[in-house]
């Protein structure tokens, strides 16, 4: 005897643009997202008995992102999410919990001649500003939001000492190297009743943002780093107390290594391993230590350090 234990559907990958034109000030403003949503409720019957009747088609979800865009503002992204997902919830008897999940991709207005310009922008980063909105019949609307792929590195102003160390370690120990991460930050809200409160709260998702990512480039920038996991608690530590409504920070940071040229030259079952070496091979040269200034940037293997710090 088998049954069905968990089910759910959607869309993905919805790609929305929208312009808004102040026509009295003669610029414009726009938003570039990519949504997506995924339903859950009575729809067991789809999948165990071929009954679509309790199928809103994906095809529907995506029109309904388009027209919710044109009908609702986009900005912020945590209002636009908590529209789409109630949307489903109170609109389709059999659908009780809907995600929506939005990926902000940025556009900053271009400077010209030192004027900001009324209508044309420029991408000046990979980093995306994300949400994650899930709307429960019953129970109310919980938001995480975050910055994801926000590339930073810092030249000095980290170590990492007096780890473990046993048979297994070729590590050696550093009171000074290069730190480089992808930040992804998260910060999940405490839970709104009803889409109204989301409403009544539209001030603090922007400030919430900008506070966040300024901690964050701010803390990494200026922390004497022990550890990546001791920065990224301050991190959190500050978020909590900068945002009230915000119950949980998480972090997720992978290591960027960047090995001195020469010192990790030879592998150990693909693993980079210091052997001392450096580059006198070529007249002399000194690549290793106070003399470092050549390094070579490495994609994998990396190290990756989560936390989640709550109230």
């Amino acid at each position: 005897m088998v049954n069905l234990s968990a089910a759910r559907y959607g869309k993905d990958n919805i790609r929305v643009y929208k312009v808004h034109r102040d026509e009295q000030a003669g610029t414009q403003d726009v938003v570039e997202m990519t949504v997506g949503v995924l339903l859950q409720g009575d729809i067991e019957t789809s999948y165990t008995q071929a009954d679509n009747s309790v199928v809103v088609a994906t095809d529907t979800i995506k029109n309904t992102v388009y027209v919710l865009a044109k009908q609702h503002p986009v900005s912020p992204p945590e209002l636009f999410g908590s529209i789409v997902a109630s949307h489903f919830v109170e609109t389709y008897q059999q659908i009780h919990s809907a995600q929506a999940k939005i990926i902000v991709h940025k556009w900053t207005r271009m400077t010209v001649e030192g004027k900001p310009h009324p209508h044309s922008f420029l991408r000046d980063g990979a980093d995306t500003r994300n949400v994650d909105v899930v709307a429960t019949e019953g129970k109310g609307i919980d938001i995480r939001s975050a910055i994801a792929n926000l590339l930073v590195l810092k030249s000095t102003g980290s170590a990492f000492h007096g780890f473990s160390r046993d048979e297994y370690t070729t590590l050696s120990e550093v009171s000074d190297r290069i730190l480089s991460t992808d930040v992804d930050c998260g910060w999940a809200w405490d839970t709104f009743t009803t889409l109204k409160e989301v409403e009544a709260a539209i001030g603090k998702f922007n400030e919430a943002w900008n506070d966040a990512r300024e901690i964050t480039i701010g803390t990494f920038a200026k922390d004497e780093s022990a550890s990546v996991q001791n920065t990224m608690y301050k991190m959190c530590e500050q978020i909590l107390s900068a945002v009230p409504m915000v119950k949980a920070v998480d972090y997720s940071l992978p290591n960027k290594h960047y090995f001195e040229i020469g010192k990790y030259s030879k592998k150990i079952s693909d693993y980079s391993a210091d052997f001392g070496t450096d580059l006198s091979w070529h007249k002399g040269l000194k690549n290793t230590g106070k003399d470092a200034e050549v390094y070579a940037p490495q994609s994998n293997p990396n190290g990756l350090i989560q936390c989640t710090v709550s109230r």
